[in-house]
């Protein structure tokens, strides 16, 4: 499996750790940055960059996913999702791992590197690489109707929005 990572600061050291445990695992790791240590670095670019390597990938018919992190790995995750194609999911535990892909077909996982140890870190994105997308139709239609949105802006017909009363 090819895995792309990028980081912001916050996450360097965790993604130098982990590029290390996936290429141990025979994984091929791609790093899309950064390479060195600044703390007013912006992490936008790093992870926007490793998110259309995991759609080029995808759509050159290789096995890929993504993995970003930040502090927290919410604008990690923010950035990512701005790619077409992307469903990048912010992972807090190992079920979010596994419901990213067996629910979501996520290709990108967030993980805020200040909100974890290293060895829960490796466990995420190990349950994260082996769960596979479980295929069932009602997730098939979600994540097509998000395709569509994303794609031409057209959503499907739900219940109308409500007023809330007292």
């Amino acid at each position: 499996m090819r895995i792309h990572i990028a980081t912001d600061h916050a996450g360097l050291e965790f993604s130098t750790q982990l590029q290390r445990h996936l290429t141990d695992q025979g994984h091929e790791v791609i790093d899309h940055g950064p390479e060195t240590y600044d703390a007013l670095d912006d992490y936008p670019a790093f992870c926007i960059r490793a998110a259309q390597a995991v759609v080029d990938d995808q759509r050159a018919g290789l096995d890929a996913l993504g993995v970003v992190f930040g502090g927290s790995g919410n604008g990690e995750q923010i950035a990512a999702n701005k790619v077409e194609g992307i469903r990048a999911a912010l992972v807090w535990n190992l079920s979010t791992a596994e419901l990213a892909r067996d629910h979501n077909d996520a290709n990108v996982i967030s993980i805020g590197a200040r909100q974890h140890p290293v060895e829960d870190v490796f466990s995420f994105v190990d349950a994260f690489v082996a769960h596979p997308f479980s295929g069932d139709e009602r997730h098939v239609r979600r994540i097509g109707q998000i395709a569509a949105y994303e794609r031409d802006g057209s959503l499907v017909d739900g219940p109308a929005p409500r007023t809330a009363t007292a």
